[in-house]
């Protein structure tokens, strides 16, 4: 059969194959980017599993020993292996993006020692701190999840959140380890009947966006499914 009915590889990254990335050589910004290349292409590769009714460990044989027919077994393959890869590069990248944010605040402490025992620079030094330590925050609270839609009456709906808000944390949760949302998922199983705090960003319009802390308490029997009755897609 000439016409392949499944959908077509996706292209391969600078990750492929060859020499690892040295990522201990990238800055804070180019990890961050690099974090969210390769969730986007894991998600993609997990798409074209999906697309053939399989996943990372399904059979590629029958029960004979003989390839599936049902499946192009040779591109299942690769994708497998090319999953594989970019796991163990975003373990990686988070291993670094971490450890970045553990030296800076380290620095910080060091700074505020530092500033403390000097009375001369006590006025000026601190300023500094205050803006590394800002600086820091955002990094921490890069939104990465978008809400998509708010049922009425929902648990979400009372907390305030609005279609259209970018979550910055949720509870602990946040850009470095929320794994394509299933962080968040479990936040949510283990906190029923619990106030979590929201932390999201709103845009009034194209010049005004407003910070928000919302306390969401999630929570069964509202009239609708779910334990917060709203859905929320990764950025």
């Amino acid at each position: 059969m000439d016409d392949n009915i499944h959908t077509p590889t996706i292209s391969s990254g600078p990750t492929s194959g060859g020499v690892p990335r040295d990522f201990s050589k990238l800055s804070m910004e180019d990890l961050m980017q690099e974090k969210t290349r390769i969730e986007e292409e894991l998600s993609a590769l997990s798409g074209v599993l999906s697309s053939q009714g399989t996943n990372m460990t399904n059979s590629l044989t029958t029960f004979d020993g003989f390839p599936r027919d049902d499946i192009d077994v040779a591109q299942v393959r690769t994708t497998r292996v090319r999953i594989i890869r970019l796991r163990n590069d975003h373990k990686d990248v988070m291993k670094y993006l971490e450890k970045g944010l553990h030296d800076h605040f380290a620095n910080l402490q060091r700074t505020n020692g530092a500033g403390a025992g000097a009375a001369d620079t006590s006025s000026t030094q601190p300023s500094a701190t205050v803006g590394d330590s800002l600086s820091t925050a955002g990094m921490l609270e890069t939104p990465f999840a978008k809400v998509n839609s708010v049922a009425p009456g929902s648990p979400a709906d009372q907390a305030g959140l609005k279609a259209g808000d970018t979550i910055r944390s949720f509870g602990e949760v946040n850009w470095l380890n929320h794994e394509r949302l299933s962080k968040v998922a479990e936040a949510v199983q283990q906190n029923e009947g619990r106030a979590l705090t929201v932390k999201v960003a709103r845009k009034e319009d194209s010049l005004t966006t407003t910070e928000l802390d919302l306390q969401l308490i999630p929570r069964r029997n509202w009239g609708g499914r779910g334990l917060l009755g709203c859905h929320l897609v990764p950025l």
